[in-house]
């Protein structure tokens, strides 16, 4: 039984973590300006080594997710963590294009470990009646993560500070948080958290070996298939609304451009903030009415603002939730996850999983731009709404194919 100091550390510990990880993936959008002065870059030469982060992510979820459930989850956070501090500083240093590429590629296997590794360790410290919280605080974090280098760079820039000097302050924060992580885990972390019971025989195999089989057993699995789409979609939805809601009350509603901007900004502080809300709501009622209500809400909302006829105080008001129908779900989804998921296949099912978000941000982007080109910005709510159909009744999959097993971890922490 973990005592609830270790749970407290290890979500702690793993909450950092994400901090840092996802500061090492908004690395590249604040500095374009400098990149492209600095380097000589063009912007389609920025979006490949963007896109090269990207796909490195991708590529390593399930070696770096069976390396985690075969060997040591803490094994796949020291890679995670170091290469991630170790990217960061080549971007810091880039001379060229071709380094900046390089940075991008050993950035990308940093931020590729931290969800097999994170989750897991946050499964493993956690009871059921508590990880809804925990999934919470792993991912607000996560939303303090992606605001960090924005805000480093700017103030770095109005206190008249090099670009470089900013990107290596956050890499020298990421390398030294990293080790000390590694140190508390390493001595105040039991090994029943940090370590899986595997078999021998899986132990023995061949990382080659091992992600073959295991990809064959989670394709088999309906219930963590299903949920790999559900994240797809809400994945797809999170980035049309944070992309385009600016543009459609600047353009649907009398909104000026600097308000619908400061509204954008509001919107994520409050979905940030409620995803607390949800991990309260998952623990004490379980995943599914939480899914299911958030991706009702998102309907509703994103069709409402689509209508375009709300007056402008309520067109404000619904924007200031919007992304808390998606954001609010995230621990509702972890732990269903969790709960589909057994000791020794968490880290390839997590990886599976975020092969879903990844894809969803890959897919959304061209898929949303041909819409808004054609019909118009309202119309990608109108396509956002009708994602939130979907996700309900993906949800409903999910539940009725791995229900019982579901509804059983839940009763226990109930």
């Amino acid at each position: 039984m973990v005592s609830d100091a270790q749970s407290r550390l290890v979500v702690g510990l793993v909450g950092g973590s994400h901090l840092v990880n996802h500061a090492y993936f908004m690395l590249l959008p604040p500095i374009f300006g400098p990149l492209k002065a600095d380097l000589g870059l063009t912007d389609a030469q920025l979006g490949i080594a963007l896109g090269t982060v990207g796909v490195v992510v991708t590529a390593l979820q399930l070696p770096f997710g069976s390396l985690s459930d075969s060997r040591s989850r803490t094994s796949v956070l020291a890679i995670s963590l170091t290469f991630g501090a170790l990217g960061a500083m080549l971007t810091a240093t880039a001379q060229s294009y071709r380094w900046l590429l390089v940075a991008s590629v050993v950035t990308g296997i940093g931020i590729a470990g931290h969800h097999p590794a994170h989750y897991p360790l946050i499964g493993a410290a956690t009871t059921p009646d508590t990880r809804g919280r925990a999934y919470s605080v792993h991912g607000f974090t996560g939303a303090l993560g992606f605001a960090a280098p924005p805000a480093v760079v700017a103030t770095a820039s109005t206190l008249g500070v090099d670009w470089r000097v900013a990107i290596g302050a956050i890499a020298v924060v990421g390398g030294v948080y990293g080790a000390a992580c590694l140190l508390a885990f390493d001595r105040r972390v039991d090994e029943t958290i940090t370590h899986p019971t595997s078999t021998e025989q899986s132990r023995d195999a061949s990382l080659a070996t091992r992600v073959r089989s295991e990809l064959r057993t989670v394709l088999a699995s309906p219930p963590i298939v299903a949920l790999t789409v559900l994240w797809f979609v809400t994945s797809m939805a999170g980035w049309g609304i944070k992309q385009y809601t600016a543009t459609l009350l600047s353009s649907g509603y009398p909104i000026p451009d600097a308000t619908a901007n400061f509204a954008v900004s509001a919107m994520l502080v409050t979905g940030a903030v409620l995803i607390f809300a949800g991990g309260w709501l998952t623990d004490r009622y379980s995943p599914g009415p939480v899914l299911v209500g958030g991706y009702a809400a998102l309907v509703v909302v994103a069709g409402l603002l689509a209508l375009g006829t709300l007056p402008v105080l309520g067109a404000l008001a619904l924007v200031l939730v919007l992304s808390a129908t998606v954001d609010g779900s995230r621990p509702a989804r972890a732990s269903l996850a969790d709960a589909l998921s057994s000791a020794d296949s968490a880290g390839k099912n997590f990886g599976l999983l975020t092969v879903g978000i990844s894809g969803g941000a890959a897919v959304a982007p061209p898929v949303l731009a041909v819409v808004v080109e054609r019909a118009g910005v309202a119309a990608a709510f109108w396509v956002v709404a009708g994602i939130g159909v979907i996700a309900i009744g993906l949800t409903a999959v999910v539940l009725a194919v791995g229900g019982s097993r579901a509804m059983e971890s839940v009763q226990l922490g109930n």
